[in-house]
């Protein structure tokens, strides 16, 4: 019965995730409070479970002409370095801080969606 869990979860996650609304919040959450997983493993699982999701939202979004190849190409030369500061930061910490700084941003996230009103 695991199994039907893990493929549910699996659904959920890339449903939220293709519509943008972070769906590797709910597949960090899945794996490590329900399978045990690591945190550290948990992330990574999330970043290459996260791959396959992004090209085909952008391979849908680019046939509606969604995508803004300008923006993304400034956006991608600063997200790339900041990404790999991320890594090396991550690499420094314990597990424990790592699990901390994840929920805390999930509960800042939270709170903002909460409290921001939705444009007409």
């Amino acid at each position: 019965m695991q199994w039907l869990w893990n493929i549910l979860a699996g659904l959920g996650a890339g449903a939220l995730g293709a519509m943008g609304m972070g769906g590797g919040g709910i597949l960090v959450i899945y794996l490590t409070l329900v399978l045990a997983v690591p945190q550290i493993a948990a992330q990574g699982v999330n970043l290459l479970f996260f791959l396959p999701c992004a090209v085909i939202s952008l391979i849908i979004n680019t046939k509606r002409k969604l995508v803004d190849w300008k923006t993304a190409l400034k956006l991608t030369l600063g997200g790339l370095p900041a990404a790999g500061l991320g890594i090396w930061v991550t690499g420094m910490l314990e597990a424990k801080w790592l699990a901390w700084i994840f929920g805390g941003f999930l509960i800042l996230v939270g709170g903002k969606e909460l409290l921001t009103k939705a444009k007409s």
